[in-house]
């Protein structure tokens, strides 16, 4: 097995502590800001804000609903959240103050297991056609959703 990684970045005129806050609140902020499609639901299965905090969370991909569990860390509390799926995948939201703490710069990367070879190249291919713009409207949406 290979990682295949994907990442997606924007600036956002809006104090790192309360981006951090939106992305890391898995109750309200944090559901808020997911796209559909591809994502159906999020589900808070224990805890609900920052380390600790276990969910699920329904895709649609190629048709198909996939539920996925995932346990959230915060090897950086304020600055990097980490997802790590049952899976796998390991997803970081890492908050990067700008123009002294006035604005973030957010980026999503994710990194998951492929199998070797063509399959694998595919498999990759997949993941970033649906992952990629679907993580650029993710950051749109913690844009507006943390500025409330």
């Amino acid at each position: 097995m290979r990682q295949h990684e994907i990442s997606a970045s924007m600036w956002i005129p809006v104090p790192a502590a309360q981006v951090y806050r939106t992305i890391a609140d898995y109750q309200e902020g944090h559901p808020r800001i997911l796209p559909k499609p591809p994502f159906v639901s999020l589900t808070v299965l224990k805890g609900g804000i920052g380390a600790g905090t276990e969910i699920s969370f329904v895709m649609k991909v190629m048709g198909k609903l996939n539920t996925t569990r995932a346990v959230i860390s915060e090897p950086e509390p304020g600055r990097v959240l980490v997802e790590t799926t049952d899976s796998g995948i390991i997803s970081t939201f890492t908050v990067e103050p700008r123009e002294k703490n006035r604005h973030a710069f957010v980026t999503i990367h994710t990194a998951m297991p492929v199998r070797n070879g063509l399959l694998g190249k595919f498999e990759g291919w997949t993941a970033t056609q649906l992952l990629f713009p679907a993580y650029q409207r993710e950051l749109y949406q913690l844009s507006q959703v943390a500025r409330e």
